[in-house]
């Protein structure tokens, strides 16, 4: 009987290695048939932190499973990336597999990004492979793809601010900057005209002296000319 049991325990471990073996990339990802191909989306590193560079992820194959490396030349299939009313710009997604190296993925293919706002996020996948139109959506959600979170439960030692709570902080700093700025502009305004101000009597000063020496020096010489007549 004990054997019987450790037979049983090496098939369920032989099956549980051939699962995770068989399973590729769909964990945590999006799986979905589009036309003749089979679509597996999500980001490229989960769990997925704000400010953290990452990549919209996809894994294409065909009908049949088989990887798929080429998405045409010029390849058209791109990505938007879509959080709350914001839209990225179309992004290009670059093949992972290196025929020249043989490095990589077979059918991997990914867009480079790097999500500032926490929350859900769509993939507007849009374009064609060979002939065939594509235009898909993909949602993060909790059975889908990773929503993005703030990475401040996990930082250590220092817990940095978020890329949002420094955009909040500038906001309410900003005003404050302009009113310095403002104050300092007319006190140097002031300051100008207190110059100008000075200088003016400065030189006004400096003619009255001038025109007192010579109404002065002019008296004299009338004196010593009135003396020797």
């Amino acid at each position: 009987m004990s054997r019987n049991l450790v037979r049983s325990a090496a098939a369920a471990g032989a099956a549980t290695l051939l699962l995770l073996s068989t399973a590729g990339p769909a964990f945590a990802h999006e799986q979905r048939k589009v036309g003749p191909y089979q679509f597996t989306v999500g980001w490229q590193h989960e769990p997925t932190y704000t400010g953290v560079e990452n990549a919209v992820q996809l894994i294409l194959k065909d009908a049949k499973g088989n990887a798929i490396d080429d998405l045409g030349s010029p390849p058209t299939l791109k990505v938007e990336v879509l959080s709350g009313t914001q839209k990225s710009d179309p992004l290009d997604l670059k093949a992972s597999f290196d025929a020249d190296t043989g490095l990589g993925t077979h059918g991997e293919f990914d867009a480079a990004i790097i999500p500032t706002a926490p929350g859900d996020y769509t993939f507007h996948l849009s374009g064609t492979i060979g002939s065939d139109k594509i235009d898909e959506r993909f949602t993060s959600s909790d059975k889908t793809f990773d929503t993005v979170r703030d990475p401040t439960p996990v930082e250590f030692p220092a817990k940095d601010p978020s890329p949002s709570q420094l955009a909040t902080n500038l906001d309410r700093l900003n005003p404050r900057v302009e009113s310095a700025i403002s104050l300092a502009q007319s006190t140097s305004r002031a300051a100008k005209k207190a110059r100008d101000k000075a200088s003016t009597a400065q030189t006004l000063g400096i003619v009255a002296l001038v025109v007192g020496a010579v109404v002065g020096g002019a008296g004299l010489v009338a004196g010593m000319t009135a003396r020797r007549s």
